[in-house]
């Protein structure tokens, strides 16, 4: 790929919608990798599916939650991604082979998660209602450190890593903002977005290029920050470079995020389906995209090559992109647009059998007699991926894709008959054919069962335990369970009786079903009287159930109807 020609002198921003991507399931969030090549988008189901962009396909789906994908976060060569979600378990992907490599188990659900740009042993996570927490790699263990607060309430609290991991920009509930050494976890910078402003901070966003970043408040303003200049600055209030809002109808922001070069901001509405794009440069609005009425924007995702962006709505993701102009003559140097037929003539040798125009011996030789060739094979690195520590990692830009083949009708090359396809059997003398079981399969011709990963727990402060009960809960006993123990407590004969009432549960609760399915309407028609009459709840009171140990059915008998129903 050639970014040069990437560059032209047209805008650099999306015009129109190019098309939707369905995963199959309501999807939630998304992200692509380094080079925009592969994009992963998280669903409500918790399941991942990873997109080659360039041919819009589906190139693996990748199955560990349960819960919905709340962030996705790329490595630097491409490799693993990190996934969070609200099922309290943030996991490690290693992209090519599909497979979990490690779980993050928290203590709460996880709001987000993202790896340092340079080190892919160092990741950030979000756990709602806690403080966000550094994990790191110490040899084969994984260390976590709570982050520093300055004092701030601990609740919803946003964080990310700056361009090149070197900081840490933490946004709290009541607009602070802190600015965090990754390596000494020491806090460098502490100030307000605005004076008098204690609106809540919705997100921090980092620019792919330059040391800008944006912050997201509920105050439906959108401050750009250069964290240069915060960090060269003393103490005192530090100034937005830029303000972005909506003064005509002060729309409420779900999110935002940069373009890959830096140059424009798109932002997304809360309450519809709208993308507004700013000129960073000059800060005026340049484009704005809408989709369908009725549509609520849950993110967006700038392409970090392309001028495209992905907006997620309704469960599907939305492609945005420029108009393409169909430009013919530029497949070859004499390729020229006709407005109308013209005559062809046909050249002399145009059709000749042998090439008269056939190299003579000799040419394509250097004059030592070697043969010049050239390498086709060698990839050159890219220049605008590079920088002064890149890493020696090969970074992983494409995912090998089977295509889809329908069973055919007929058995072919690779099939078995069906009658080849039935278990094996086993016969001995005077007893029946019987199927194989596992014990008699040779264990070097049984397939593996599938890789455990290992789970990590991650124990966090119990302050906010209550709020957020851990695991599933108890099952409590019975209502006749209860009856019996409120009856007489603090006997033994209630607790005797507690236990004889548990073994006859299923049977408790086949008779307070069908109670309840008398409990119906006031008004009800008698079948003894023909007409409209009040059942008394005395004469349903009086149900008695006759259920014993080795039958599952009992009999009810109902005073005002004389008569017996079996269930």
């Amino acid at each position: 790929m050639n970014l040069e020609l990437l560059q032209t002198v047209d805008q650099s921003y999306p015009e129109h919608s190019d098309g939707i991507l369905d995963s199959g399931s309501e999807a939630l969030t998304s992200a692509f990798n380094r080079r925009g090549t592969l994009l992963a988008v998280g669903c409500n189901d918790g399941r991942i599916a990873v997109w080659d962009f360039m041919t819009r396909g589906i190139a693996r789906m990748l199955n560990g939650h349960i819960h919905p994908i709340t962030s996705l976060s790329w490595n630097r060569s491409g490799h693993k991604l990190l996934s969070s979600s609200t099922d309290w378990n943030v996991l490690l992907w290693d992209i090519a082979s599909g497979e979990i490599d490690l779980r993050f188990r928290f203590p709460s659900p996880v709001l987000k998660a993202q790896f340092h740009p340079r080190n892919t042993n160092i990741f950030l996570v979000c756990p709602i209602k806690n403080t966000p927490v550094l994990v790191r790699r110490e040899e084969d263990d994984y260390r976590h450190i709570p982050l520093p607060t300055d004092g701030e309430p601990q609740l919803n609290i946003v964080a990310s890593f700056d361009r090149r991991g070197q900081h840490i920009v933490t946004g709290s509930s009541k607009g602070k903002v802190l600015v965090i050494d990754t390596s000494s976890l020491e806090i460098l910078k502490s100030f307000k977005i605005g004076s008098g402003t204690t609106s809540a901070i919705k997100c921090i966003e980092f620019a792919r290029r330059g040391s800008n970043f944006l912050v997201n408040s509920a105050d439906r303003v959108i401050r750009v920050f250069d964290i240069d200049d915060i960090l060269g600055e003393e103490d005192g209030e530090v100034e937005a470079l830029q303000r972005l809002q909506d003064l005509v109808n002060r729309t409420q922001w779900k999110t935002c995020t940069f373009s890959g070069d830096g140059e424009f901001i798109v932002a997304g509405s809360h309450r519809q389906h709208a993308l507004y794009i700013w000129d960073k440069a000059t800060g005026s609005l340049v484009k704005m995209l809408t989709g369908q009425k009725g549509e609520t924007l849950l993110d967006i995702v700038w392409h970090p090559v392309r001028p495209i962006i992905l907006s997620i709505s309704t469960g599907v993701v939305n492609v945005w992109s420029q108009a393409q102009v169909e430009l013919w003559s530029a497949y070859a140097p004499n390729f020229k647009e006709l407005d109308e037929n013209d005559e062809y003539e046909e050249k002399e040798d145009e059709f000749d059998i042998e090439d008269e125009d056939k190299k003579l011996e000799g040419e394509g030789e250097d004059k030592d007699g070697d043969i010049t060739k050239t390498d086709v094979v060698t990839v050159a690195p890219i220049p605008a991926f590079c920088s002064s520590d890149e890493d020696t990692e090969e970074p992983l830009d494409w995912l090998p894709m089977a295509p889809e083949i329908e069973e055919p009708e007929e058995p072919g090359w690779g099939q078995l008959e069906p009658s080849l396809n039935e278990l094996p059997t086993v016969e001995a003398k005077g007893e029946r054919k019987r199927p194989a079981n596992d014990e008699n399969i040779d264990p070097a011709t049984k397939p593996p069962s599938p890789k455990q990963p290992r789970t990590i727990e991650i124990d966090l402060p119990s302050h906010q335990d209550e709020l957020i009960p851990k695991g599933p809960k108890p099952k409590g006993l019975s209502k006749s369970s209860k009856k019996s123990k409120g009856g007489s407590r603090g006997s033994q004969k209630s607790q005797v009786a507690i236990q004889k009432d548990e073994t006859k549960e299923p049977a408790n609760q086949m008779v307070e079903e069908y109670e309840e399915s008398l409990k119906g309407p006031k008004r009800e028609t008698s079948p003894v009287h023909g007409d409209d009459s009040e059942i008394d709840d005395s004469a349903r009171s009086t149900a008695v159930m006759d259920a014993s140990e080795s039958s599952s059915s009992f009999t009810v008998h109902t005073s005002s109807t004389n008569s017996d129903t079996k269930v």
